[in-house]
């Protein structure tokens, strides 16, 4: 008990409980506060967890002596705030996507992570789900060739938020993916989207990422749909890739199609009798499942228990605001291609 890394989490509510849950259930740390400005779910949490101090004060428990950690899991524009106040009290720092709102807020909290020798991890999920890291492997294998392009779609009838359009509320998700993907350095960033139920806060949202090697990924992102979706396509040049997070079971499949062009030394190429389309078979590899938010959570605490960088570190979280960021001026711009600098 004496060793183990001692927590404060800010916010507790709808993604929140599942942060406090996970990190109350992970041997080398204890929770010891918790806060949120909702009084109810302060009096509901505190019957469930009597060892964790409940409060509606943020200020004490950043400052507090006694915690090595702060978890913040509030709205995203408090994000930027509540984790430069924590770092600049020298907690460590594990905050939910995105990390900021703009690349500058993001790049700051990367500096002053650095200047504080202390860790900061933000929440980008996927990469700890042991079905995208699968397909993560075999790219990095090389076994689904080269990549050409990925489209993510990530839509639902679900929660609407008022201070983030559907595309900042989803998409780093898919961002985050895309990025560690591709293995290309994104330049340039084009969205549009239209607000129905709120002036100004887009409920649906389409977005290109280019890449300086040619790659696209396309993402769809919407809180106004008749369906669920959770899925990711990855097309390289031997196989093809599907992630299907809604599914129970069989999450990945693995199609082994494409199209092969026949090699040739001619200046002119016949390409309609050069090229030979590939159908073969789909498999379904099999996955160790676990459940990957206590998979991330365990990370946090293992790197700072053994002073490594998080999978997800500050710069991971700023390559993902950048990306936010550009899509969010072209959204603003009736679509227009934005530079990634």
């Amino acid at each position: 008990m004496g060793n183990d890394i001692r927590i404060g989490q800010i916010g507790l509510g709808y993604w929140g409980k599942n942060l406090l849950r996970v990190f109350s259930g992970i041997d080398g740390c204890r929770v010891t506060h918790g806060c949120d400005q909702d009084e109810s779910i302060l009096g509901a949490l505190k019957h469930a967890y009597p060892d964790t101090s409940f409060s509606a004060q943020f200020e004490n428990l950043i400052t507090a002596n006694d915690l090595d950690a702060i978890v913040i899991a509030t709205e995203t524009p408090t994000h930027f705030s509540l984790a430069m106040k924590a770092l600049r009290a020298g907690k460590h720092v594990f905050v939910e996507k995105p990390m900021a709102q703009t690349s500058d807020e993001a790049r700051m909290l990367v500096e002053e992570a650095a200047k504080q020798d202390r860790k900061l991890m933000v929440g980008h999920l996927l990469l700890y789900h042991p079905a995208f890291l699968h397909v993560r492997d075999l790219i990095h294998k090389g076994e689904l060739g080269q990549i050409y392009y990925i489209y993510c779609v990530r839509v639902n009838l679900g929660i609407v938020r008022q201070k983030e359009n559907a595309f900042e509320s989803l998409a780093p998700h898919d961002i985050s993916l895309a990025l560690e993907y591709m293995q290309a350095k994104p330049i340039a960033v084009s969205a549009q989207g239209q607000s129905y139920l709120q002036p100004g806060i887009e409920d649906v949202a389409f977005a290109l990422i280019h890449f300086e090697d040619g790659k696209i990924a396309h993402l769809h992102t919407s809180w106004l749909d008749p369906h669920k979706v959770r899925r990711i396509t990855v097309v390289g040049s031997r196989q093809m890739a599907v992630i299907d997070d809604v599914k129970g079971t069989e999450k990945v499949r693995l199609y082994d199609k494409g199209v092969d062009v026949a090699p040739t030394e001619a200046t002119f190429v016949d390409y309609s009798n050069a090229m030979t389309l590939r159908s073969g078979d789909i498999r379904i590899p099999k996955i160790d499942m676990s459940e990957p938010l206590a998979e991330e959570c365990r990370h946090f605490i293992e790197c700072i228990q053994a002073d490594e960088i998080p999978r997800t570190d500050g710069r991971n979280g700023l390559a993902v605001v950048r990306v936010l960021e550009a899509a969010r001026e072209s959204l603003q711009n009736e679509g227009i291609r934005v530079d990634l600098t």
